[in-house]
């Protein structure tokens, strides 16, 4: 059966969070705020397959077998717009808008075959999934496929460069493993949210002073941001500390 999905330009979607490649996050650093987010997938999840395969696999004391998801992200409240729409709520990038936004409902974390509850609008989406819409995926397969494969295959050249980064974490970071599996106790699931400077500081051949002061001037403006704002004062501890951090880092 075929499933149908277009997407209107109301923006609705463009909230919060938005995992990135690494080659989108290091190309949009000077608008988007940047953390590193990691996802913990257990062994009984339906994703842990490929979670293995475009993440990481960390040696745990207990011998389990935990696959982690290392993504670099856009780091904003889900009250927060995405910074790169303009006043109208329209995409200010849109002819080089991120490989996450162009391949959007379909997702690379996923098999191909287990995509239909992506193609269900989330509340507050504006999106047409009636028979008049342009049919997208029939069979447990995707019909217009180059954006999806062509993150794909992102994710995949990343995968040698951040799994020596999740192993460098490991070994250096205290606490990491206990964060990662509190985090994979939790219902739903959970995150270890890290600075991108500990991704940034592990990169050969970038400006890497210049990704950290373009980086510093959007974590210092969110930090101010969010300095009065009770519900959102994790963010603006993590705004806070990072803003510290690439200033470290852009001299």
């Amino acid at each position: 059966m075929d499933r149908h999905f277009d997407c209107t330009a109301c923006g609705k979607c463009c909230r919060g969070w938005l995992p990135l490649t690494l080659g989108d996050a290091l190309t949009h650093a000077g608008r988007f705020p940047l953390a590193v987010v990691w996802t913990p997938v257990k062994r009984t999840s339906r994703d842990h397959g490929i979670a293995t395969r475009l993440g990481f696999v960390p040696k745990l004391r207990d011998r389990g077998r935990l696959a982690v998801r290392i993504v670099p992200t856009v780091y904003v409240p889900p009250s927060f717009p995405c910074p790169a729409l303009r006043p109208d709520a329209l995409c200010a990038l849109h002819a080089d808008k991120p490989s996450r936004c162009r391949t959007m409902p379909f997702y690379p974390y996923r098999e191909e075959a287990d995509q239909a509850e992506h193609l269900v609008p989330r509340a507050g989406w504006a999106c047409n999934v009636s028979p008049g819409a342009r049919p997208v995926y029939r069979d447990r397969k995707i019909l217009d496929r180059e954006d999806f494969d062509r993150e794909r295959a992102a994710l995949l050249d990343q995968v040698p460069l951040l799994r020596a980064y999740g192993e460098w974490m490991m070994k250096m970071v205290p606490g990491m493993e206990d964060n990662l599996l509190q985090a994979a106790r939790k219902p739903g699931g959970g995150h270890v949210v890290v600075g991108f400077g500990s991704l940034l500081r592990r990169l050969a051949d970038v400006d890497k002073a210049g990704i950290a002061s373009a980086q510093h001037g959007l974590l210092a403006d969110l930090a101010a941001r969010t300095a009065d704002q009770p519900a959102l004062a994790e963010y603006h501890r993590q705004y806070d500390n990072w803003a510290w951090e690439m200033d470290r880092l852009r001299s």
